[in-house]
């Protein structure tokens, strides 16, 4: 059993010497985790690997157990991704306005973005389509939690859910063709 592994099972929940003792032992691997998400995001993200990390783990050390290390690693996925969702729906509410109200434009002719809709509309679409997912189909919304929000390969994502390799492989691959259907192309 690993050190982390040793820690998560030994302590009691909130216990503040855990969290402590495992943060420099999870610390790298969370902050890699977190810069491979956020190399995804736009460039001018309000929140730079450090930061997300940061957050992510003050949620993590309250009076959460954890059931291993694949239990801890899918919390802090779990947690990024609300993190990340929560500062694009804060972005939104500012973008539409922030609760002024709008005045119409009639003569705003080409200031349409060609592009689409941008990384927050997307990252929010993105969250209802896995909350739904998560209602039908758990385990696949797990496995799609891992690898979209902490990075972590197939491989990962099977030993922290405790499936098989060529399980994770078949949610992943359901739950592409799912949220193709759900969102689009702009998956």
């Amino acid at each position: 059993m690993n050190e982390v592994t040793r820690i998560l099972s030994e302590s009691p929940p909130g216990d503040p010497r855990a969290a402590e003792r495992l943060l420099p032992l999870v610390y790298d691997e969370l902050r890699r985790l977190a810069a491979a998400r956020l190399a995804h995001e736009r460039a001018d993200h309000s929140l730079d690997a450090t930061a997300l990390v940061h957050e992510a783990y003050l949620r993590l050390v309250g009076d959460q157990r954890f059931d291993g290390r694949g239990h801890f690693f899918a919390a802090a996925a779990e947690a990024m991704r609300r993190i990340l969702v929560e500062a694009a729906r804060r972005k939104q509410a500012r973008k539409q306005g922030g609760g002024r109200a709008r005045i119409p434009l009639d003569a705003a002719d080409g200031v349409a973005d060609p592009a689409g809709p941008d990384t927050d509309d997307r990252l929010v679409a993105l969250d209802s389509a896995l909350a739904r997912l998560e209602r039908e189909e758990p385990q696949t919304a797990a496995v799609v939690n891992l690898r979209y929000f902490a990075g972590l390969t197939l491989e990962q994502a099977a030993a922290a859910l405790g499936i098989s390799v060529r399980t994770a492989h078949r949610h992943w691959a359901y739950a592409k063709a799912w949220l193709y259907r759900e969102l689009g192309r702009d998956v």
